[in-house]
């Protein structure tokens, strides 16, 4: 089945690839990384602190931001440092929270959505 979408043939595949990119997003430690590295380039140790998260846990957030292209690596000597790739990631959170802001009644109450 394909639907048209903004001017483009959509696929199953395609819906399904979508989906995988906002999971990335749906977890409030990945969104607090997320948040935290818009403010500049950070290493694992800031995140760490600035989560007071284990390094652990830290690490496998960090690596699917990765995976989804959400944030980029380079390392440095021992350290490691983190930033957002794309730009387009603060305007999609900023048009997140503007969406939230005027739904936030909803959204907290939605019984699907845990």
């Amino acid at each position: 089945m394909t639907t048209a979408y903004s001017g483009i043939d959509m696929t199953s595949a395609q819906f399904e690839l979508d989906a995988k990119f906002f999971r990335g997003l749906a977890d409030p430690t990945r969104v607090r990384i997320l948040d935290f590295l818009l403010e500049g380039e950070k290493n694992v140790g800031q995140i760490v602190d600035y989560l007071g998260a284990p390094q652990s846990s830290v690490s496998m957030h960090l690596t699917c931001l990765r995976w989804c292209g959400y944030v980029s690596a380079r390392k440095d000597g021992r350290h490691v440092y983190y930033k957002v790739t794309d730009e387009r990631v603060r305007e999609i959170i900023r048009l997140a929270r503007a969406i939230i802001a005027d739904n936030a009644q909803a959204i907290l109450s939605c019984q699907v959505i845990r």
